[in-house]
C-alpha cells in the first residue's frame, strides 16, 4: 500500500487508476486531528487533514519507487500547502509511509530530484508516518471517471491525466 497527498485527490486518483500494477485507488483524508472528518471540515483547513489517495498495488508489476516517480511528475512538490488554485494545508504535498523502507525510498527519491535540480525551487513534500485513514465520501470515489466534463475535471484533472499518459505510456494499463 502507498499513500500520498498532492492537491485534490481527484487528480491523483484519476492518474493512478490508469497505472499498470495498481489494483485500487481510494480517496480519503489523513494527517489531521479530527475523528471521522467530512469533506466540508477538511476543506475548512481546520482539521489538519490532507486530501490523499491510498493506492493498493502489486509490487511484482510496479514498485513503490515508480509510484513516487509518477507522484512527483503529476503535482508540484515545491509549493507549500498549495496546488494551483487549491490553497490550504489540505492540499499539501505529502508522502505517508507505512513501513520504514517506504520512508527511506521517499527520502532517496527526493534527494535525487534535489541533486538533479528537477525543480527550480526546493521540494517541500512532507514525509510522515501514515496515521488513521478516513475514506472520503462515496461521491468522491472515481470522481473523474464519472465526471470527466465537469469544469474542474476538464480544466485541472484532465491535463494531469494527459501528462501522465504522455510521459509514462509504458506504465499504462492495457
Amino acid at each position: 500500500m502507498a499513500t500520498v497527498a498532492g492537491g485534490c485527490f481527484w487528480c491523483l486518483e484519476a492518474v493512478y487508476d490508469q497505472m499498470k500494477g495498481v489494483v485500487s485507488v481510494e480517496s480519503g483524508y489523513l494527517g489531521g486531528q479530527m475523528d471521522d472528518p467530512t469533506y466540508e471540515a477538511v476543506c475548512s483547513g481546520m482539521t489538519g487533514h490532507a486530501e490523499a489517495v491510498r493506492i493498493t498495488f502489486d509490487p511484482t508489476v510496479v514498485s513503490y519507487r515508480e509510484l513516487l516517480e509518477v507522484f512527483f511528475v503529476i503535482h508540484d512538490p515545491t509549493t507549500l500547502n498549495r496546488q494551483g488554485h487549491d490553497v490550504g494545508s489540505q492540499y499539501r504535498s505529502a508522502i505517508f509511509y507505512h513501513r520504514p523502507e517506504q520512508k527511506q525510498i521517499a527520502e532517496d527519491v527526493m534527494a535525487a530530484m534535489t541533486k538533479e535540480a528537477i525543480y527550480p525551487g526546493p521540494i517541500v513534500t512532507q514525509v510522515e508516518p501514515a496515521g488513521m485513514w478516513y475514506e472520503a465520501e462515496p461521491y468522491h470515489q472515481e470522481y473523474f471517471a464519472r465526471n470527466p466534463y465537469q469544469g474542474y475535471c476538464a480544466a485541472i484533472v484532465a491535463p494531469k491525466v494527459v501528462k501522465f499518459r504522455k510521459l509514462f505510456a509504458s506504465k499504462l494499463k492495457a
